[in-house]
């Protein structure tokens, strides 16, 4: 039960929603992209980047002293069922 509350709080977001439909089209960008794509903060940017790693929704890859960030081919098939609902 408390995974599906992690899940549905993770996703009830709207910025974190934008994030996760912004990375569906399948390019890897880091946080100051994903801040100026979306239209918030770095710092809340980051924020909400650790919450979708931590639910194993992300996969971040250091570089070029950057941390870029895709959808985890490997996510949860609970996560990706929700996720895959909301990209219709």
């Amino acid at each position: 039960m408390k995974r599906w509350t992690q899940i549905f709080k993770a996703l009830a977001n709207i910025n974190r929603l934008k994030i996760i439909k912004l990375l569906s089209g399948g390019r890897a960008l880091n946080v100051s992209n994903i801040a100026g794509e979306i239209g918030i903060s770095l710092n809340a940017t980051s924020k909400h980047l650790i919450i979708l790693s931590n639910l194993d929704v992300l996969d971040g890859n250091g570089r070029e002293g950057h941390v870029f960030y895709n959808l985890n081919p490997k996510m949860p098939p609970d996560i990706k069922r929700s996720v895959n609902l909301f990209l219709g």
